[in-house]
């Protein structure tokens, strides 16, 4: 199982670019596979993982995730061969569909047959990155248009990678079906080492749909991580991120990520949890997320236990492991990073 590094949201972690900087440097020097940025509305990951192709040498490099909602497909596939090219070939194009918060929020668009949508965006991204002229009639998605001026084009810069990795950022068992049919890889968030266990047969089933393998295919859980001796320090310490996704990650009437803490057995203090962050009493959803919710989601408490729970993902079909760090300075989190690194060995 290869570890990766998430910079999370840049620019909401408290540090500045060359902090970030050494982070990546530092991931990469400790034999961290690959580096990923997310997307909400802020930084945008794309423009970080160029600027970072020219700071590292060896480290891929990823989104996770672009929304889909974002960009209009033939654009990510753009912007994807752009950065394979600068990076020497090691972009990895992660993407998601989002939330009904951003997509109607902030991009102005409906939030309907989410996907149908995927699946018609990621079908043309692929033609795009293969340079095949792009010709496609889908449910949401027809181009040329029909009947105007437009004309078959073929995207004039390859990638490096003949196949540039394509993941899918899903917690649904439909959209992991999807990821199984039509990605190169999955980016599952907060998921338990167990339930991606149960959840890897939707991959294949996925997969058959397809008439395709998943040899070679990526399943690269983000978790965060904390190695600390006081485990209810660690517990305290993962709590005020869990409360944001948990229960303000999303609307009332859908939070994916809530709903999957119902879907583990926490129904009641999902709800509660929710009602509280909505209601603008964030330290009361911080104290509603239990220890055992804190322990399924993330990896956390003294060097033994945290070996245990990376070797649970391994053997649950992590083959790439996605951790997020949470202490607020630079030297905390370098120290992390390396204990982290020395805990997976």
């Amino acid at each position: 199982m290869r570890l990766g590094y998430s910079l999370a949201y840049w620019g909401s972690a408290g540090l500045n670019l060359a902090e970030h900087r050494a982070l990546v440097r530092e991931a990469e020097r400790l034999g961290y596979d690959s580096v990923w940025s997310a997307e909400t509305y802020g930084t945008d990951p794309a423009s970080l993982m160029a600027w970072l192709a020219g700071q590292t040498g060896r480290i891929a490099l990823g989104t996770s995730v672009m929304q889909m909602p974002a960009r209009r497909p033939v654009a990510a596939a753009m912007t994807a061969a752009t950065i394979d090219q600068i990076s020497g070939g090691r972009f990895r194009l992660g993407l998601g569909f989002s939330g009904p918060q951003l997509v109607e929020g902030w991009h102005g668009l409906p939030f309907e047959r989410p996907l149908v949508h995927a699946r018609d965006y990621i079908n043309v991204v692929r033609m795009a990155l293969a340079q095949e002229p792009i010709s496609y009639e889908g449910p949401t998605l027809t181009l040329p248009l029909p009947d105007s001026q437009g004309k078959e084009l073929t995207l004039a810069v390859a990638p490096v990678q003949e196949r540039l990795p394509i993941y899918l950022g899903a917690l649904g068992a439909e959209s992991i079906r999807l990821a199984g049919e039509l990605a190169d890889g999955w980016l599952p968030f907060h998921f338990p080492a167990g339930h991606l266990a149960d959840c890897t047969g939707l991959l294949r089933e996925g997969a058959e749909r397809a008439g395709r393998s998943l040899e070679g295919f990526d399943v690269a859980p983000m978790v965060m991580v904390l190695v600390d001796d006081d485990l209810e320090t660690a517990y305290d310490m993962m709590r005020p991120m869990l409360a944001l996704y948990l229960g303000g990650m999303g609307s009332r009437r859908m939070n994916f990520y809530n709903r999957l803490a119902r879907r583990l057995g926490f129904e009641k203090e999902a709800e509660t949890l929710q009602e509280a962050f909505l209601a603008g009493r964030q330290g009361e959803a911080i104290s509603a997320i239990p220890d055992e919710l804190v322990d399924l989601m993330t990896i956390c408490g003294p060097p033994a236990r945290v070996r245990d729970r990376l070797t649970a993902y391994r053997e649950a079909g992590a083959t790439t492991l996605v951790v997020g760090v949470v202490p607020p300075t630079l030297r905390l989190r370098l120290d992390q990073l390396r204990i982290i690194a020395e805990c997976a060995s």
